[in-house]
């Protein structure tokens, strides 16, 4: 079956928009690592500043008499 101009056009133009949408996804990838820095980032931030504190966490065999009710 011979091909005709059309064809080997539409061809050409999927290759194009397959490179396209690959190049989109690494720069979705990309931008998701830098915002997750951004996250990072501030919540360091807010924790240094005192605007927000790490949150309490309790060992799985800490039981002592010192531990306050209401904060484990």
């Amino acid at each position: 079956m011979a091909e005709g101009p059309s064809e080997g056009r539409f061809e050409r133009e999927l290759r194009a928009l397959h490179e396209e949408l690959q190049a989109l996804r690494a720069e979705q990838r990309e931008m998701a690592r830098a915002i997750d820095q951004l996250v990072q980032t501030f919540r360091s931030l807010a924790v240094h500043l005192g605007i927000a504190a790490e949150p309490y966490q309790k060992s799985a065999g800490a039981s002592s008499p010192k531990d306050l009710p209401g904060f484990a």
